[in-house]
């Protein structure tokens, strides 16, 4: 097997921006941006939104009427192209 294909695979943080949550995992990914978390230093990464603070998985998600923007789009173009 070939040596040095493969990139490093190092303990890393996530950190989510909107509520403040981090996950240590481990990961390819680098940063120069470092956070000390349980007395050990690990490189950071900054995100915009994760499971902590998506909708989807906290369910505060909202529904969406479809059916009234349908309604309504079809009233301001009922009469378009008709002489």
């Amino acid at each position: 097997m070939k040596t040095d294909t493969h990139p490093d695979y190092n303990p890393i943080v996530f950190r989510d921006l909107a509520s403040g949550e981090t996950f240590l995992t481990r990961s390819t990914a680098t940063s120069d941006k470092t956070i000390e978390l349980d007395g050990v230093t690990y490189p950071v990464i900054d995100v915009e939104i994760s499971s902590a603070s998506h909708p989807f998985y906290t369910g505060k998600q909202r529904i969406l009427d479809s059916a009234g923007r349908v309604e309504k789009f079809n009233q301001r173009f009922k009469n378009f192209g008709s002489k």
